[in-house]
């Protein structure tokens, strides 16, 4: 699998799999951060499964589970906490990239202008500009 970048300090990707993890830990990665809540798909792993799978390649673990389209300020306040906390770089995933990617900008949503965080989720492959009022109220904070 490609893992997209959004930053030099965070890429995100799709649901990943052991080999992934692997694949991660091998081109330098140092952290995952899944956001999919536990059971949100049969067969998918457990937030528990997927921490046993980062330890045992020696990288950092979150769980921020979000429910797609219910990103709320607790949900970003939870990302950003975990961006800081962990060693770079980190890898976050969901079921298909979004939902990390959206956690992520809104992160940075006071921090770095709307444009600029779009810009960077298009460059990996995901369309936020309906996310850019919600950005811009951040700048004006």
């Amino acid at each position: 699998m490609s893992f997209k970048p959004l930053t030099p300090f965070l890429s995100v990707a799709p649901q990943i799999s052991e080999a992934d993890v692997a694949l991660a830990a091998r081109q330098g990665f140092r952290s995952i951060i899944d956001n999919r809540p536990d059971g949100e798909e049969p067969g998918q792993p457990s937030a528990a499964e997927m921490k046993a799978l980062a330890e045992a390649h020696g990288l950092g673990f979150a769980h921020v589970p979000t429910v797609g389209g219910q990103v709320s300020d607790d949900h970003v306040a939870m990302m950003a906490e975990a961006l800081k906390r962990l060693e770079g770089p980190v890898l976050a995933y969901c079921r298909t990239g979004t939902r990390s990617t959206i956690l992520w900008a809104l992160s940075e949503a006071g921090v770095q202008p709307a444009d600029a965080l779009i810009a960077a989720a298009s460059g990996a492959g995901y369309d936020l500009s309906a996310l850019r009022p919600r950005l811009e109220a951040a700048n004006v904070r």
